[in-house]
């Protein structure tokens, strides 16, 4: 378990590259958190120190955003709090996604948990005293 402190948002690139080097090989990342703690912020530090250059925000409504890195990489940001039921992310193919190699980012995951790869990475984001946020990796 690795834990990586947010004191501000002026340290939140600081933060998302610790990540970077934490990922390792790994490519599906799944953060829990409550709403309002800031795990679409901190995704979308992570993908600009990706080299993301789209415009990077919650696929609340769309369910899925796509961006491409700098260096052409692929990743997938998922946001499944409107699904009701696991059977909707079979309609748009979920296993196409998490299977791809490519990196998937999920936010709400306890809405398709059974459906998540066994190597999923469990990454926690809660809002400590301060408003700081710490990030937990499991």
């Amino acid at each position: 378990m690795t834990t990586i402190e947010i004191k501000s948002l002026d340290t939140i690139a600081n933060a998302a590259s610790e990540f970077i080097k934490q990922m390792g090989d790994n490519t599906v990342f799944a953060f829990h958190g409550e709403m309002g703690a800031g795990k679409t912020t901190f995704i979308k530090a992570i993908c600009e120190k990706l080299g993301v250059d789209d415009v990077i925000n919650s696929p609340t409504f769309a369910i899925i955003n796509e961006y491409r890195s700098d260096s052409g990489e692929l990743i997938y940001h998922f946001d499944f709090y409107r699904i009701n039921k696991e059977e909707e992310a079979f309609d748009f193919g979920y296993e196409d996604y998490f299977f791809s190699g490519s990196l998937c980012f999920i936010e709400w995951p306890e809405r398709i948990e059974s459906l998540l790869p066994h190597d999923t990475v469990h990454v926690t984001v809660k809002e400590i005293e301060g408003g700081q946020r710490q990030v937990i990796i499991k």
